[in-house]
Formats: structure tokens, sequence, C-alpha cells
């Protein structure tokens, strides 16, 4: 994930997004054009910049570019907040003093395990690997096909684009695997040097046709909010709003809450699925008990 590459495909994939009209630009009937979207000598008028200045930039070479000049690009391209931020987190990365790609190592403090576990609402702590690093008990029953019985951390990415089970488990797969593609292609330019996420982002791409395909549109999304459909194998459907939260104390750390409407069959399934899983994990507590 050379910043570089990814600056300049990322430019191009959002100028080709964009028609003159758009743009405000006049529209000639002799206008032919071989490729979508705007030229590079388009976008240079609108982020008032030099031709020569604006393909340097889609080239890759972003040294000395400035916020201004950034922002400029932004508007002249219509980015939204996501794309915005992807944008300058490329050329900060461009601009940073190379450094080793490292594997990060993410731990759970205590005190955020407690918090989880008092909640009522299912509830998990991710990085932007999505790797589930903690998860009360309901989290673990909301997502069981990939946590219950299982050592944490696990990869939620991988259970999502590679495991026939996600799409049993979401209704609305490919959507939800979508997202998770977006998510991932933001996070990648945050933390670059990230060699966990490299090595997740080479597995998925060797692996997964829709995570390749997808990956190559360079769509990004910062997904904080929403609501998310599940059919889960004990309790069947249920329809749940989910708030995301980072943890200012854990860098890199979020907290993902589910919640259903009141007097909802999703709100009765929530109550459902704390039964089921206290009587599945007892059993489980009582046979390694009885296997010691």
């Amino acid at each position: 994930m050379d910043s570089h590459t990814q600056i300049r495909e990322f430019l191009t994939s959002r100028r080709a997004k964009i028609t003159p009209k758009q743009a405000g630009l006049p529209v000639y009937g002799g206008d032919a054009r071989r490729v979508p979207g705007l030229r590079r000598e388009e976008v240079a008028l609108l982020a008032g910049v030099s031709v020569d200045y604006y393909t340097r930039l889609e080239r890759g070479n972003a040294r000395g570019v400035s916020d201004s000049v950034l922002d400029n690009l932004a508007r002249a391209l219509q980015l939204d907040q996501a794309e915005r931020t992807h944008l300058f987190d490329l050329v900060r990365a461009a601009n940073a003093v190379a450094r080793p790609r490292q594997a990060v190592k993410q731990q759970i403090r205590p005190a955020v395990q407690r918090i989880l576990d008092a909640m009522t609402v299912p509830a998990f702590v991710r990085n932007a690997r999505h790797d589930t690093l903690a998860a009360n008990q309901l989290g673990r029953a909301l997502f069981s096909p990939i946590m219950l019985g299982q050592a944490l951390p696990v990869n939620n990415a991988r259970f999502i684009l590679l495991d026939p089970r996600a799409a049993d488990l979401f209704p609305d797969w490919e959507d939800v695997a979508g997202a998770t593609v977006t998510t991932l292609r933001w996070a990648a330019g945050r933390n670059p040097y990230d060699k966990g996420l490299t090595d997740l982002v080479g597995e998925l791409s060797t692996r997964s046709e829709f995570f390749r395909t997808r990956w190559a549109t360079h769509n990004v999304r910062i997904q904080c909010k929403g609501l998310k459909a599940f059919h889960h194998p004990a309790v069947g459907d249920l329809a749940l709003s989910y708030e995301s939260m980072t943890i200012d104390a854990d860098a890199g750390l979020t907290l993902v809450v589910y919640s259903a409407e009141p007097a909802t069959p999703s709100e009765d399934g929530l109550r459902l699925l704390a039964s089921w899983v206290a009587t599945v994990e007892g059993e489980e507590n009582m046979r390694q008990s009885s296997a010691t």
C-alpha cells in the first residue's frame, strides 16, 4: 500500500466520477471524451493550480503540498468528509519519513472490559483492522458464528468476506461486505505502516474477488452509526441500531454498541438472545469444569 501509488489511484478514481456538468463547467456538443469524468486541466482550473502542478500531484508527488491546496482540490472533486480525510491522510503518509511496517499489538484495559460487562446491550471493542479485541456476553451472542467459544481477538472482516456463514448472518451481506471494504480502505490511509492491516489486505485481495473489485474503486467510508439487519441462527431476525465511538484513552480502538427500538420484535429477540447465550455459556463452563 505505497502512499504515492494510493494518491495517484485515489485522485484518478475521484476525477473519473465527476462530469463537467456536475462540476459546473460548460459542456459542448462535440466534446467527446475518451475517459469518463473530468480532465486534468479541468481539475486544475477548479482547484486554482497549474496543470503541471496538479499532474505532478496526481502522479503521487505530494512533496510540499499545502493544506489550502488540498482543501481546494477536495472542493473541486466534490469529496465528502471521509474522502477529504482520506486524501489528507495519504498526503501526510507520503511526506512522512518512511519507517518499517510494524505489527501493532493492542490490549484491552480491565476498566474497559468492566464497562462492557456492565452494559445490557450487545457491545464490543475493535481496532481499525476490524479485530474484535473484547466483547460482553450479548456481543458474543450476537456474533456467535464468529465469537462464541472462540478466543479473542477474531477478525470480523475476514469472517464477513471469506466465511460462507456471513451471508446467513447478514441478510444484506453485499452492503455489509461493501462497507467493510470501504472502512478498511480508510484505515489503510490512516495507518500505512500497520503490518497487520497490510497483511490482511493482501490476504483478502488474494482470496476474495468481491474484495479485489471493491478495493479497486478506492471508495472510503467512516462508519459511525446506522441500522443493521441480522438473521441470527438462534433467535431469528433482528433489526438493530449501532453506534461506534472512539475510546480516547486508547488510540485506534472503537466501542461498538447495538440496541433495539423499544417494544419491537427485535427487543424481544435480544431478551431471548440473552437467555440463550447464558444457557450455552453455562453448559460450556460446566463441561470445562468437568474436564479439569
